[in-house]
């Protein structure tokens, strides 16, 4: 199977050009204007802009929590991801604390293998470090690809660690060439909060927001921040949303210190007013929770100095009957939000559009940083000369609206009904394949491929 793609502006994070594309087999095999080259299948892309496929680092599908399983599972996740643009995602397994990382890995690979549609790796997300632990964990970068390391400064009793099990996580991290990611909020302050706010009866999903102030987050990650850089491990913050814990990131670079920092499309263009809308603001319940507008102008301005590199989701979506089972108490909804179907065109219609990112600084954010951090860079992330060909081809001026009732991710609701964009997803490769076109996918579970990641380098 060969696919030239004709008359495109194929944008990458450094170049801005209108160039056809040829793809033979899985890879790019040339780009340049009027290419003399037959294949078995053109696309003209005139007026269209030509992306490389979307990556995002922050999903959990078909994941425990909270006494529910997130309701996109591989294959409804990862096709829902491919409607969007996004031909790749980085799951994250959780280690049940007195578990191994090895039994961890399986149980998420028996969900996973041979499911999922578009492409796919994993983050190792560790909650019980300890001798037996340290042992895996250069196994799992050499052996599996697996080079990143989740922890959690939260959910004490299930999920978080301690400092001095961090410290000795991130410098055997470090030894072996891998990367930690952190959940960066203070859990016992957020504790604290959670029980004062249930003592007082005040029990609706505003007390989600009010128990996580922007202190426990702009805490976290400076103390995190401090570790990384006590250790020498590389650093990365998922979905930070706040001034205040930018603003610690930003005096890291004061020592000289490079800390990778993710945010999510909603902390972008949603604000914490959605929590007063009564039991409906458990639609936005996710921790860490929407923030102010100066916090999204915060986060926007990020992006343009170069300290925010990643605009992931943190997918995790939850039925509405799940929800409901915090109608009487904001701590047992379950936290998550649906968007892995979204991003690509809320980020172009709310930053391109809106003026407030470049058409290169765009792609950047939504596949190149991640591809570069997380080590599978020039593979993927970018539209060159043996790369994957995984791209998106793109209208920038078709105006639609995003409903529950056309998305194709596997829950009832929208945390963005009714929005109006311009920019829409018209068809989408991946590894050589028309996976999307037409509103239709036309490849089947199983096709998306784990995708094994090299070590990380502390630059981008």
């Amino acid at each position: 199977m060969s696919v030239l793609i004709k008359n495109g502006r194929v944008i990458t994070a450094d170049a801005d050009q209108i160039a056809d594309i040829f793809i033979e087999g899985e890879t790019i095999k040339a780009i340049g204007k009027d290419l003399n080259i037959k294949a078995t299948k053109e696309i003209d892309a005139a007026g269209k802009l030509v992306f490389p496929g979307g990556i995002d680092p922050h999903v959990h599908l078909e994941m425990p929590f909270m006494g529910a399983f997130s309701s996109d599972n591989y294959e409804t996740g990862t096709r829902a991801a491919l409607y969007g643009g996004t031909t790749m995602v980085i799951d994250f397994i959780l280690q049940k604390q007195g578990n191994s990382l090895r039994s961890a890995l399986e149980e998420w690979k028996s969900r996973s293998d041979n499911n999922c549609v578009g492409d796919y790796s994993f983050h190792m997300a560790v909650t019980d470090f300890n001798e037996n632990t340290k042992k895996e964990i250069q196994e799992m970068i050499e052996v599996e690809g697996i080079t990143s390391f989740k922890t959690f400064m939260a959910y004490k009793g299930v999920f978080m660690i301690d400092d001095r099990q961090m410290i000795e996580l991130m410098a055997e991290v470090k030894k072996h060439g891998g990367l930690i990611n952190v959940h960066a909020t203070n859990g016992d302050m957020i504790d604290s909060l959670i029980a004062k706010h249930r003592s007082e009866r005040k029990l609706s999903p505003l007390y989600h927001y009010l128990s996580q102030p922007e202190i426990t987050e702009a805490e976290a990650s400076g103390r995190f921040a401090d570790m990384a850089n006590y250790t020498g491990c590389p650093g990365y913050i998922v979905h930070l949303t706040c001034e205040g814990a930018l603003n610690a990131v930003r005096n890291a670079t004061k020592r000289n210190q490079k800390v990778f920092v993710e945010t999510c499309i909603q902390y972008l263009i949603l604000d914490a007013s959605l929590y007063e809308n009564d039991f409906e603001g458990a639609k936005w319940v996710m921790s860490p929770p929407l923030r102010e507008k100066k916090d999204q102008e915060t986060l926007w301005a990020g992006i343009n100095q170069g300290l925010v590199e990643v605009v992931a989701t943190d997918h995790c979506p939850f039925n509405w009957e799940k929800k409901l089972l915090g109608k009487d108490d904001f701590s047992k909804i379950p936290n998550g939000h649906p968007a892995i179907e979204n991003r690509m065109e809320l980020l172009f219609s709310e930053g391109v559009n809106k003026g407030r990112i470049t058409l290169n600084k765009y792609v950047e954010v939504s596949s190149t940083n991640a591809a570069k951090i997380f080590g599978m860079f020039p593979r993927k992330g970018t539209i060159a000369v043996g790369s994957d060909a995984d791209i998106v081809i793109f209208d920038p001026n078709e105006k639609h609206k995003l409903s529950a009732k056309t998305h194709h991710m596997n829950v009832d609701y929208s945390g963005y009904e009714g929005w109006e964009l311009t920019g829409k997803v018209k068809t989408v490769l991946l590894r050589g394949k028309v996976a999307i076109e037409n509103n239709h996918c036309n490849i089947d579970k199983g096709y998306g491929k784990f995708i094994r990641r090299n070590k990380v380098s502390s630059i981008v």
